[in-house]
């Protein structure tokens, strides 16, 4: 018979038992933490694989991901502190109050309401918790872990907003914006420029902060480029994870074609590697 998540949550208890794996014996919240965040990771690129019709790798990292929670209940049950039994009853009794139009008999026209609708009863739940001295100084975006990756982070943040009316009407919109800070930042290299060449006049603070400006001025505009992949339903890590894949195997196809010439890549002009790249570009089409 295949096995099961019982199956699995079993197998988790044994390993961690006396006779058990001393490598998973030795494991705590501490430990444990960076694999979590590199098979949520691994996963998230795996998407990409599924969407391109090889679901496999996928299928492979939902388990190891699957894998890092079961063993964190393992740990958290050895600690008296909660099950894996804990962690199902309560994601599925959330997931049943805030889909009150599926499971309660209420109505929501469209996605944009479930979304509203959400952050109500989110927000309802933390003042039913108790938190609602903690809730008067709390934000719509606390919600939004400091700690994801930045592209991740704006995407998250802005799509919060979203949901309570704060965004641009449609795409074209965030173009102009778009154009907005690219000037801005133009103008902020221009000026860093002009005040790093050797004037004399230009002490070190003034400097380091226009430096910090071209430095803000670019998190600006990658702001905003965020803000045109939401508006178009494309989430910008997923997408920048994808170009970075094509500059791989591009550039090692510039390494490929200098090495079959017997070259090296630090004796190669920009031209004979432009023409191995445009090469590559052409054989992805």
């Amino acid at each position: 018979m295949p096995a099961t998540f019982n199956d699995l949550v079993a197998l988790m208890a044994t390993l961690r038992s006396p006779g058990g794996c001393p490598w998973d014996r030795e494991q705590t919240y501490a430990t444990l933490a960076p694999m979590l965040l590199e098979e949520a990771y691994e996963a998230f690129e795996a998407v990409e694989e599924a969407r391109e019709g090889r679901p496999e790798e996928l299928r492979g990292e939902l388990g190891d991901l699957l894998f890092q929670i079961v063993f964190y209940a393992q740990v958290a049950a050895e600690r008296g502190e909660f099950t894996i039994d804990d962690v199902v009853e309560a994601i599925h009794a959330k997931m049943v109050r805030r889909h009150p139009h599926v499971f309660a008999g209420e109505s929501a026209a469209d996605s944009a309401e479930v979304l509203r609708n959400w952050e109500a009863i989110k927000a309802e739940e933390k003042r039913a918790a108790g938190k609602t001295e903690a809730a008067k100084d709390s934000s719509l975006l606390d919600g939004v872990s400091a700690k994801a990756p930045a592209l991740m982070e704006a995407h998250q943040l802005t799509t919060k907003a979203a949901r309570v009316g704060f965004d641009w009407q449609n795409v074209e919109q965030i173009f102009d914006k778009l154009h907005e800070e690219v000037d801005e930042l133009k103008v902020a290299i221009e000026e860093s420029n002009a005040g790093g060449d050797g004037d004399d006049d230009v002490d070190a603070a003034t400097v380091e902060a226009m430096q910090a400006r071209v430095r803000e001025e670019l998190g600006d505009l990658l702001f905003v480029v965020t803000n045109i992949a939401r508006h178009l339903t494309v989430e910008p890590e997923a997408a920048l994870k994808l170009t970075n894949r094509k500059f791989r195997r591009r550039f090692r196809h510039i390494e490929r074609g200098l090495a079959a010439r017997g070259q090296s890549l630090d004796a190669a002009t920009l031209d004979e590697m432009e023409t191995l790249w445009l090469e590559a570009k052409s054989s992805d089409k």
